[in-house]
């Protein structure tokens, strides 16, 4: 299996500082595990690595996609595929970096995506359903699919009628996923005390704003101002600003829930890495942590 390695943790805690280094140190190139540095127009308030901090490190996944264009797990999972592949190719290791765990699991495991044509007439049909009746039907057709579903997500049970429209039930294909991982993948998690992490990511929202997050924040607006709607602007960090612009909110008030929810996200990344994938952690306050993590991954490295 290929190797690769990857670096995960919540916001804040210093990922793209730890991969340049281990770059540098292991012949790595990086790929973007973050689901919003994707976009072009999108720099200050996703924290996208700035070009005097890559180092002359090649990074992948970063300013590749307009926000008006869809980018999704699926994509990710293919592109970010793909540049594992290339990067393995020239003999360099292949580093993950990021905290959208969801397009990082899909990645290193046996995920696969069944396509559906949005313009298909059954899916047409599906629209014109109320949420009672698509949660009926998949009762029906699909029940064990109803077991992880939630009777008002509207998109995924229109989604899951399709599958089992074309011939595939959502459920057969989850239970004939194994999820096994397909590349030799070293899981390093960044972790440090609650507290003072949650400190780091209040200063990290001032520094935004010092760098002019409100500015570039404007500037988009300007230029698209439908923007809330697309799905690049539902990242924390931009989505919190539509009260301001709607006169409904102070700069103050948008800056405060910016940090609440950074903090609630940085909560719910920690319990879906430790209970998703196999992570080594390491306390970034250990004194001994950067001789820590090159041991390991110089082991790693050599074990076939």
């Amino acid at each position: 299996m290929e190797k690769v390695l990857v670096i995960v943790g919540p916001t804040g805690v210093g990922k793209t500082a730890l991969s340049v280094k281990l770059a540098q140190s292991f012949q790595g190139e990086i790929i973007s595990g973050d689901s919003m540095q994707v976009y072009k127009e999108m720099n200050i308030g996703t924290a996208k690595v700035k070009p005097e901090e890559t180092q002359g490190i090649p990074h992948y996944l970063i300013d590749d996609y307009a926000l008006t264009q869809e980018y999704n797990v699926k994509v990710f999972q293919q592109k970010a595929r793909g540049y594992m592949h290339q990067i393995s190719e020239k003999g360099k290791l292949p580093i993950i970096c990021g905290g959208t765990g969801l397009y990082i699991k899909s990645t290193l495991y046996d995920y696969e995506f069944v396509d559906q044509e949005e313009n298909d007439e059954f899916m047409d049909f599906l629209h014109t359903l109320g949420k009672d009746q698509l949660w009926s039907l998949l009762k029906v057709i699909d029940p064990k699919a109803c077991e992880n579903l939630h009777p008002n997500n509207r998109q995924r049970l229109c989604r899951a009628l399709y599958m089992a429209h074309t011939g595939q039930k959502k459920s057969e294909i989850v239970e004939s996923q194994t999820h096994q991982p397909i590349y030799d993948a070293y899981i390093i998690g960044l972790t440090m005390e609650r507290e003072q992490l949650y400190e780091r990511i209040n200063r990290r929202v001032d520094i935004m704003m010092e760098e002019g997050l409100l500015e570039e924040i404007e500037g988009i607006v300007e230029q698209y101002p439908d923007c809330w709607n697309f799905n690049s602007f539902k990242g924390i960090g931009y989505k919190e600003w539509k009260g301001y612009f709607d006169g409904a909110s102070t700069k103050e008030e948008c800056i405060e829930l910016i940090k609440k929810n950074s903090r609630n996200f940085a909560k719910r990344q920690y319990t879906w890495f430790k209970n998703q994938m196999q992570v080594h952690w390491y306390d970034i306050q250990d004194q001994e942590y950067p001789e820590n993590v090159m041991h390991d991954i110089d082991e790693w490295m050599h074990h076939k």
